[in-house]
């Protein structure tokens, strides 16, 4: 989390969202300083928050969960940045990565599984994360496909004139193809049922030969239940 008392602002930092290039960008250039944890939530902020700092523009990112599920395979794949061979990384050792990622990456390669296998032996309900505590109210949102314009756009909006492109940070290693490709067509009905009720709610569109296979109402049930849920359990146990 990155906030600037110059210019009034707070970014929340969501995974996979390039907020690593962000906040580093708001840090070197642009007055930020990182306060809480790299990933703490809004309402983590308004515990500790004056009166004043509560008015902060504030922003965050969001993604198309079907990237985020081909980034985070390839990542797997290819052990990007050694996050899953280097003690230093995991969790156990007061690191990111866990106990749970580090299985997934040891049977990601001692079997040398496809993502049409990862996806189904992953993926089982509709995809959430924790943009809907309160991304609905913040005041920009940064698209990860449109990043450099969103983030330009809210420079704008504060009155900053950039300094620079945004450089990238932590880029995915062999990804060779648009994302949509990895979902082969005997993938897309699940595909839908896992990320349709989210690209929903963000406005995220699917192919035009997508079009036949629609997004089941129980995806839809699903994804507002498991929401509900999990807005309890990121808000009061996480």
């Amino acid at each position: 989390m990155i906030i600037s008392h110059r210019y009034k602002y707070l970014f929340i930092e969501l995974p996979h969202t390039a907020s690593t290039a962000i906040s580093r960008e708001l840090r070197e250039l642009y007055d930020g300083e990182a306060i809480l944890r790299k990933h703490s939530r809004y309402h983590d902020f308004l515990k500790i928050a004056g009166p004043a700092e509560k008015r902060y523009f504030t922003f965050s990112g969001i993604r198309n969960p079907l990237d985020i599920i081909v980034t985070g395979y390839l990542k797997y794949k290819h052990n990007a940045g050694n996050f899953y061979t280097n003690p230093k990384h995991w969790q156990r050792n007061g690191g990111f990565v866990s106990d749970i990622a580090l299985q997934t990456y040891q049977v990601i390669q001692k079997t040398n599984m496809s993502f049409e296998e990862y996806f189904e032996r992953v993926y089982h309900y509709p995809y959430n994360d924790w943009s809907n505590l309160a991304h609905n109210s913040f005041d920009a949102i940064i698209r990860y496909e449109n990043l450099q314009q969103d983030f330009f756009a809210v420079l704008e909006k504060l009155g900053i004139e950039p300094a620079r492109p945004l450089p990238v940070v932590n880029a995915t290693t062999s990804k060779s193809k648009d994302f949509w490709q990895y979902y082969t067509p005997t993938m897309r009905e699940h595909a839908k049922f896992v990320g349709g009720p989210f690209c929903e709610r963000w406005g995220y569109a699917f192919p035009a030969e997508w079009a036949a296979v629609t997004v089941p109402w129980r995806a839809r049930a699903t994804f507002f239940l498991w929401g509900l849920v999990r807005k309890f359990r990121w808000r009061y146990l996480a």
